[in-house]
């Protein structure tokens, strides 16, 4: 669990809005192993608006869970935005909310490489009626909980836009 008043203020206004608007949110997690749905449902009254959360660690999790075709890991790499587009529409399309985000990137220490650094993160945010977004950010390599710890940032972000 994260521990920032802050983000989990964010979040009660976040679980609050949605509630009031009668939506649901689901995840589809790699990196952050499901801190987002666990940040969200930290806050009372969540069981209204988080309908679900899938941690999407490896590849085939990927593919399983949220209908990431093996073909486009193949070609793009699980880090990548074709791949976080295709987990949050997998997300949304397998629960039963109006938003999905997801989150894929490198935690490190390792893994990383010239192409796709420790510290990049790919996140999409999938709602019904509405084209996807992407977001790709690069955090550099200030460590892994703090890269995971920005990119449940991010993800409450492209919630909080979502409403």
């Amino acid at each position: 669990m994260i521990e920032d008043a802050a983000l989990l203020a964010r979040a009660e206004a976040l679980v609050r809005t949605y509630a009031a608007s009668g939506r649901r949110i689901a995840t589809a997690e790699s990196c952050t192993g499901g801190l987002v749905a666990g940040l969200l449902t930290a806050v009372p009254g969540s069981s209204a608006v988080v309908d679900r959360g899938f941690v999407t660690y490896s590849n085939a999790a990927k593919t399983d869970l949220v209908g990431v075709p093996m073909d486009l890991i193949d070609a793009h790499g699980a880090v990548s935005e074709p791949v976080a587009r295709a987990m949050a529409e997998g997300a949304l399309a397998r629960s039963l909310a109006d938003a999905a985000v997801s989150i894929t990137g490198i935690a490190g220490p390792g893994g990383g490489s010239a192409d796709k650094p420790v510290g990049l993160v790919h996140f999409a945010l999938a709602a019904k009626d509405a084209p996807t977004r992407h977001v790709e950010r690069r955090f550099g390599d200030p460590g892994r909980a703090e890269i995971r710890r920005l990119s449940v940032e991010q993800a409450v972000a492209l919630l909080e836009d979502a409403v």
